[in-house]
């Protein structure tokens, strides 16, 4: 007798060839059997009737920021409502263990992530508890109480922290140092962790003014670090080598962090587009530096175009132009003074309107105000800031710090989502079939007020699929489960086989997609977020467990906490 028997539904197992119509039965946390079961006379306690469905193995998403949220929303959303049923976190360097005994550490990584992260501060204060010393320590605080499978890396930021406190943001590491560090590494290995995690990008500043601390590391350091991870089965390293496009140095760079960690690298991220594709193929590219050097770098692609929600009090993005650093990371007080002033106001735009790669960021007229409360900007929502300082007679730039001001800096403003040509899409999939690329970059958990990844999975299946048959359905789904799987070696997840673990998506091919973004007020102390539901996602489990059900949470609990050697394996370098 199964515990769960899915009946009647179009099979696609993950690993790209074409579906059956079978049925699955599941005991416990494994499928048992796959076929025809119902009429071999099958028992269950529980059943779904998938007539007229696709059932495929749950989505892995390999890039978020769910280390903080995992506590005050052991749900994860919205990404299970959008198929996913195992996350890897840690990443970029920004983990909040270890912690250390000084709670100083705690907390200057609490303000790190809000920074670098947009995870709102107040909700980190409220929703985590920092009880912790150990990575080991952190991992028992959330095990068993996850709704997915989640693994997590060990992050360069927080270990430098911890072993230098504020030196960290000030030199490099001194050899005593550099041994201390690998030591807290091969810790949280033995704990668990999935791997090494790092970022020398530009954007990643601290709130106090300072680059984060992975960025004041020399690259002996860093292939030091990853050379740790040679001597555990089931890691590999994620590294954010800078603002793109790269220069040469950050392939060579990467492709000897692989090397020294004899461990596959993925990096992140890759944006698509049809102008971008010889780019694209260049920085594809660095795969074939790693394998001549005996190691693997793939690149995580992110499979749409995001709708940046910009504002002045997380600075995030706005902070790259050049000459705004400096004014993006002052406190929230003396930011308002600067953008109250017209003389400063002047100088940012200046700059922002000068002849740099990021000049298409300040085309101030052009931006759609998105969210913004205050009273005094009542109506402004949906329109464009051109539209709206025309209304008030003004600059669009002054028209634009002026709502912020209103707004104490929540103004948030940027370009909406359009449709996209079918020739972006068909560039997006020559990247997804390159084996020197795999499909993830979500950031769920991250920039909460800045832009919204976690629908990855049904916006692809919805565009690709769906809307322009540029994929079967079968291929997609290789693209957003084994493929992930391979990458991080987890074991007896990202297909659907006999034997496998129950993770499973029931979903209307029809209809997948994802629901409309909108701003929603959930969060500890209240805080919002960008948010977005799911359409044709009828079932998800993990585990054996429904953990969806026509798009509504079920509140259970089943997900595993995933250890690297236990539940991981290798990965291959191949």
């Amino acid at each position: 007798m199964f515990d769960l028997l899915i009946q009647g539904g179009d099979v696609i197992d993950g690993r790209g060839g074409p579906r059956r119509r079978a049925d699955i039965g599941i005991v416990g946390d494994r499928i048992s059997a796959i076929g025809n079961l119902v009429n071999g006379g099958a028992e269950a306690a529980a059943a779904i009737d998938a007539t007229g469905l696709a059932v495929t193995p749950g989505f892995i998403d390999v890039h978020t920021h769910f280390d903080a949220q995992v506590f005050w929303d052991p749900d994860l959303s919205p990404s299970p409502l959008h198929g996913v049923t195992t996350v890897i976190g840690g990443n970029c360097g920004f983990t909040i263990a270890p912690l250390g005994n000084d709670p100083a550490h705690g907390d200057y990584l609490m303000r790190m992530l809000a920074r670098v992260e947009g995870i709102p501060l107040e909700a980190l204060q409220q929703g985590v508890p920092w009880s912790w010393q150990t990575t080991a320590e952190y991992f028992d605080a959330i095990d068993g109480n996850v709704a997915v499978n989640a693994g997590f890396k060990v992050g360069h930021s927080a270990l430098r922290r911890v072993v230098m406190g504020e030196d960290s943001v000030l030199r490099t590491c001194t050899d005593e140092e550099l041994e201390a560090m690998k030591g807290l590494l091969r810790d949280g290995l033995e704990a668990g962790a999935l791997g090494f995690s790092s970022s020398w990008s530009r954007t990643h500043n601290d709130p106090m003014g300072n680059m984060v601390p992975s960025r004041y590391a020399e690259r002996d350091e860093l292939t030091a670090l990853c050379s740790v991870l040679a001597g555990y089965d089931g890691t590999s390293v994620e590294f954010n080598p800078a603002l793109r496009p790269f220069e040469p140095w950050a392939f060579d760079l990467m492709a000897d962090m692989s090397a020294a960690a004899r461990r596959p690298l993925n990096w992140n991220v890759l944006a698509v587009s049809a102008r971008s594709l010889e780019t694209n193929r260049a920085e594809l590219a660095a795969g074939d530096q790693a394998v001549a050097r005996g190691g693997k770098i793939v690149a995580l692609t992110v499979p749409l175009t995001l709708s940046l929600h910009l504002n002045f009090n997380s600075g995030f993005v706005l902070d790259a132009l050049p000459g705004w650093e400096e004014v993006m990371l002052l406190p929230k007080e003396e930011k308002l003074r600067v953008l109250a002033d017209p003389a400063e106001r002047r100088r940012l735009d200046e700059l922002a309107q000068g002849d740099h790669p990021l000049r298409r960021l300040a085309h101030w007229a052009r931006k759609v105000v998105f969210h913004s409360p205050a009273p005094e900007n009542e109506g402004c929502a949906g329109r464009t800031v051109g539209e709206i300082a025309e209304e008030r007679g003004q600059d669009p730039w002054d028209a634009l710090c002026d709502m912020a001001l209103a707004d104490d800096l929540e103004t948030s403003f940027g370009n909406p989502a359009m449709p996209e040509p079918t020739a972006d899409w068909e560039a997006r999939v020559e990247i997804w079939r390159d084996p020197r690329a795999v499909v993830g970059a979500s950031d769920a958990g991250a920039h909460l007020d800045l832009f919204l990844s976690a629908n990855y999975a049904t916006t692809m299946l919805n565009e690709a699929v769906v809307k322009r048959g540029l994929v079967s359905l079968e291929e997609a789904v290789h693209l957003l489960t084994e493929d992930q799987a391979n990458l991080y070696g987890l074991v007896d997840r990202g297909v659907l086989a006999e034997g496998a673990y129950a993770d499973v998506v029931v979903l209307d091919e029809s209809e997948v997609g994802s629901g409309s973004t909108e701003f929603r007020s959930d969060l500890p102390a209240g805080a919002s977020r960008l948010y977005a539901g799911a359409t044709g996602i009828e079932h998800v489990i993990c585990n054996g467990t429904e953990i969806v059900r026509q798009g509504q949470f079920t509140g259970a609990r089943p997900g595993t906490l995933l250890r690297s050697g236990t539940h991981t394996t290798g990965p291959s370098l191949d």
